[in-house]
């Protein structure tokens, strides 16, 4: 192994060093228990009337923010990226969801004013 190759590995081990076995399944385990508790929501509270479908919905789409949140900055290793990169990907998601909001906005707009 020649110390260029030996220099890259070191960077590449050193990008990903907050990865380790304990914590893949740390976060494993998060993602089940939010999983598990959307379908205590969906098999046993919703179907008793114990909560309303719009709380439900709001619980569901909270959720499973936090199921993405995980995914993205563990498995996809965004946590261990530099802020720059964090902050365009956060701010590009910021204006994706504002434009869908306006899309949806407008268009629900024009369609009852046509008839």
């Amino acid at each position: 192994m020649s110390a260029e190759n030996t220099h890259e590995h070191l960077e590449h081990a050193g990008e990903h060093e907050g990865m380790t076995k304990k914590k893949i399944w740390q976060v494993f385990f998060y993602l089940l228990a939010i999983t598990t508790l959307e379908f205590i929501i969906a098999l046993y509270l919703l179907p008793k009337d114990y909560i309303g479908q719009g709380m439900a919905n709001f619980a569901y789409i909270i959720l499973t923010l936090v199921k993405a949140f995980y995914i993205v900055a563990y498995f996809m290793h965004l946590k261990f990226e530099r802020t720059a990169l964090k902050t365009g990907i956060v701010v590009s998601l910021i204006f994706i969801v504002y434009f869908i909001i306006l899309l949806l906005t407008e268009g629900s707009y024009l369609g009852v004013h046509m008839n």
